[in-house]
């Protein structure tokens, strides 16, 4: 008996191992992750009908107004000054003018108190722009029978804007349409409140439709607008490659 009880100590001893190496409950764990979001839906409706659409400037005896609205199809989505008069009262009217204008729609809103003369500049600016988006809209959606000829032409025409050009005498920035390398249309963005830059824009424009470069003769009396707009024309052509 006296040998029995070492072996029963020593064999319960050898066990305590075993039940000290059976495995924790909680030592393994499932990570359950959450696949990312398909980003099919948000680039399928992006803004592949959206248009810009930059406004001429006019010319007010406050300043000159300019603006750049985005459409999403006949929808107004945003609307950009980038030029107003530089004046406490238009830089307070500017976004009530814009808020109205998503708000209707349209260029049937109310002239801010206080700020008329910008307002109704606005208003104009505003609604060219609508009218030449639904000008483009029209175009788009036209016989597409008759486009099979045309399409090749049309997507060879390119628009692009010429870099700003500050001057002394104010800022010039042009507009200026290709048709393959052919220069069709060249449209003043931003010009000198002038009477001499007035009378020299279309001798500038109508000598480059015939050079069909920016190595164009600078207009007598207009020197320096001639010198800001074939900087800026230059730099369009150059974008356009």
């Amino acid at each position: 008996m006296k040998r029995a009880i070492p072996v029963v100590v020593l064999s319960i001893a050898g066990l305590v191992p075993v039940w000290l190496y059976q495995p924790s409950a909680g030592s393994s764990t499932v990570q359950a992750t959450t696949p990312a979001p398909s980003s099919a839906s948000s680039s399928s409706s992006g803004s592949s009908g959206s248009n810009v659409v930059t406004s001429s400037t006019i010319n007010t005896e406050k300043g000159p107004v300019q603006l750049q609205v985005t459409f999403d199809g006949t929808k107004i989505t945003a609307v950009k000054m980038l030029q107003q008069p530089d004046h406490p009262q238009t830089t307070a009217a500017v976004p009530k003018l814009v808020a109205e204008t998503l708000r209707a729609q349209s260029a049937d809103i109310d002239t801010v108190s206080g700020a008329t003369i910008t307002s109704e500049a606005y208003k104009k600016s505003l609604q060219a722009t609508i009218d030449d988006n639904a000008k483009r809209a029209s175009a788009a959606s036209s016989s597409p029978s008759s486009s099979a000829s045309s399409s090749s032409s049309e997507q060879a025409s390119k628009t692009v804007d010429g870099t700003a050009v500050d001057t002394e005498k104010g800022t010039v920035q042009v507009q200026v349409t290709f048709s393959g390398t052919e220069i069709t249309a060249v449209r003043m963005l931003q010009q000198p409140n002038h009477p001499q830059t007035t009378a020299a824009v279309p001798k500038l424009v109508a000598e480059t439709l015939r050079a069909q470069s920016a190595d164009i003769d600078t207009v007598s009396g207009a020197t320096i607008t001639s010198g800001g707009y074939k900087e800026s024309l230059q730099a369009a052509i150059d974008a356009k490659g």
